[in-house]
């Protein structure tokens, strides 16, 4: 059944042949984490990449004022980890965390370069994944620096209205890149 949501994922960005499916899901193991547990640390390398069943995460940056800048939640249903990180192999800026107690499907980095040498449909899946995402990243980053207060919250909760939910406030106004007070302003003013 945790691998039925893996799939659905996967195969909403670029179906993959039975083999290749079977290969790709036999390597990812489930994992669970308790509520606040740090997976990757600020210099570490990122070994995994992983697919959430339940909970919630969170990457930071932590600046040399120790003030924390969240980067992106990952929650049921989507892919997580510091993935520059796993990608290049090279120690990462960021931190990783989880939010809620979370269980996931990780897959290591190891399988992960021997499926992308061996199936070039597996290859082509992360091009696709990884594409789509910087498009995301391009996207946040135009909202980051051009748009107001207001319509960053406009967005986040025309996006993701479930988040409010999931995820306290001190974060999410720490991912739009405003005070608290604002946000908490914002959520009592703005009707969507």
């Amino acid at each position: 059944m945790e691998k039925e949501s893996l799939k659905k994922a996967v195969f909403s960005v670029y179906p993959l042949a039975d083999s290749d499916w079977h290969a790709f899901a036999s390597c990812w193991n489930p994992v669970s984490f308790k509520r606040k547990e740090v997976l990757t640390s600020a210099g570490d390398i990122e070994h995994y990449v992983y697919f959430v069943l339940e909970g919630v995460q969170r990457a930071f940056y932590l600046g040399d004022d120790h003030k924390e800048a969240t980067l992106v939640f990952s929650y049921t249903g989507s892919f997580s980890g510091v993935v520059d990180s796993f990608l290049l192999q090279r120690p990462s800026r960021y931190y990783l965390e989880t939010l809620t107690t979370s269980h996931m499907l990780r897959l290591s980095y190891a399988d992960f370069s021997r499926l992308m040498d061996t199936y070039p449909a597996i290859e082509r899946w992360v091009r696709l994944v990884t594409a789509h995402s910087l498009a995301g990243v391009l996207e946040r980053q135009i909202e980051l620096t051009t748009f107001s207060a207001e319509e960053k919250f406009r967005i986040l909760l025309t996006r993701s209205p479930h988040v409010l939910q999931l995820i306290p406030q001190k974060y999410l106004a720490s991912y739009l890149g405003i005070d608290p007070t604002t946000f908490s302003k914002l959520l009592k003013s703005v009707k969507l």
